[in-house]
């Protein structure tokens, strides 16, 4: 396997190392003892590295793996012993940046913070903001279908890639149709969206941009409860308004974060932008859909916006390192008739060990996500994964009940797979055909979409 790739890549593009994203379950069994086995790793530079390891691959009936930043948190990396993980972290060149046509053409290893700055000090955005946004690549936000903090204002990673650079996993190679948008055929590339590296290798994405808002006017609100705030919050989706960040977060949380508030309260930050006089009369919009809501002013914003990429994946890593802990988060969308009942079984399900918190992001017109946080301690680790099953079980089962999606942005490997085809129903049937036809050597990513045979 090693002598074969090395004529590929040269000694150089190749190493041996454990890989695994942060599915907390992982490091809670690696606590326990259970390491990650150590994998081959190739760093291709070039299309046609890819092209030659993936058509090797499929005659060697090796699985690969594509490996991004490793910040995901569902376990859709964790190649085993005898697999190939493609690294692709030599594809991180900024191709193109079209200030005319608010365009840009990148690479899928570019790091996403630092495609956004780069895009910044030319008074552009991508306007995608997840809380894990320091450590991704634009080929990860891409294949866990992610979502950021100013998704009600610029929409999802889906809403932002107009074109894909691929490479199937028999060599084939397709680059991003033109234009900005096209009715010849359906949209395909929009099958890569989620996919977790199932259907071939990401070399890079064509993405729309955005011009920095002239003007950012944010506040927070206190609520008496979570049924005024989420009442609120529909009002403004339903409005018209497209608020750069809309949060609401329940009582609990609120608690958690140290706002001196009444028992009960619920805090929202949410900020309105654009040319200044739109965001300044969009801001006293959205003050009087808060109605009778406390207004306390800019400061929460303030604070929220310097810290908004605090609570990453690899703090969360760093919290469970005690023996016993267990940590994760858990987030689900649904409509607005339903949200308040979710919130309420969901969170006594996830409240096993103690802490449990929820806040409300990413709203549309129809509804919206709720992120849930849970975690707890147990003497024994087997105590913990169990609570910690529990947790999921609970979350999973009354969000399927009530209508509601097992994910909204962080994706579905290894956590999610008992529950991927009761989502899908049927359209599970179209994913199998589809995964058979695109690779049937079936050597992509063997742990994503919950499996993909």
């Amino acid at each position: 396997m090693r002598q074969d790739l090395e004529q590929i890549l040269g000694p150089a593009g190749l190493d041996e190392r454990p890989v695994r994203d942060l599915w907390p379950l992982a490091i809670m069994r690696e606590r326990s003892g259970e390491t990650a086995p150590r994998v081959l790793v190739a760093r291709p530079s070039n299309r046609q590295q890819v092209v030659a390891i993936l058509r090797w691959a499929a005659t060697a009936h090796v699985a690969v793996s594509p490996l991004g930043g490793a910040s995901g948190v569902c376990g859709a990396l964790a190649p085993q012993s005898g697999e190939l993980v493609l690294d692709m972290g030599a594809f991180d060149r900024v191709l193109e940046i079209d200030e005319t046509n608010l365009l840009c053409r990148v690479e899928s290893g570019v790091n996403g913070l630092a495609l956004e700055k780069q895009l910044n000090a030319l008074g552009l955005t991508l306007g995608h903001f997840p809380s894990s946004l320091p450590g991704t690549t634009i080929g990860g936000l891409i294949s866990t279908r992610s979502a950021g903090q100013e998704s009600s204002r610029y929409g999802s990673i889906e809403d932002m890639v107009q074109g894909l650079a691929v490479v199937l996993p028999d060599g084939t190679f397709a680059s991003p149709r033109p234009g900005p948008r096209s009715a010849v055929g359906p949209a395909l590339h929009q099958l890569w969206l989620g996919a977790e590296g199932a259907l071939g290798v990401i070399l890079g994405a064509d993405l729309r941009l955005h011009r920095l808002p002239a003007e950012v006017v944010g506040r927070a609100y206190a609520f008496g409860g979570l049924g005024e705030g989420l009442e609120a919050m529909r009002s403004i989706m339903q409005s018209g308004i497209r608020p750069l960040v809309l949060r609401l977060y329940d009582a609990e949380d609120t608690a958690f974060g140290g706002h001196d508030l009444a028992p009960g309260s619920c805090l929202m930050v949410v900020a309105a932008a654009g040319l200044n006089e739109v965001a300044h009369a969009e801001a006293g919009a959205i003050k009087r859909f808060a109605g009778s809501a406390r207004d306390l002013g800019e400061a929460p914003w303030q604070s929220w916006r310097q810290h908004r990429f605090d609570l990453s994946a690899e703090r969360m890593k760093a919290l469970l390192e005690p023996a016993g802990s267990y940590l994760d988060t858990i987030e689900v969308a649904a409509r607005w008739s339903v949200l308040a009942d979710l919130h309420a079984r969901v969170k006594s399900a996830i409240a096993v060990g103690g802490l449990a918190l929820c806040h409300f992001s990413h709203a549309y017109e129809q509804g919206c996500c709720a992120y849930f946080t849970f975690g707890g301690s147990a003497e024994r680790e087997e105590d913990a994964r169990a609570a910690y099953n529990r947790a999921w079980e609970g979350a999973m089962t009354a969000a399927l009940e009530m209508g509601a999606t097992i994910s909204h942005h962080h994706g579905t490997g290894q956590v999610r797979a008992r529950w991927v085809a009761d989502e899908m129903g049927g359209w599970m049937h179209v994913w199998r055909a589809l995964k058979e036809g695109i690779d049937p050597s079936a050597i992509m990513n063997p742990r994503a979409m919950g499996g993909s045979r």
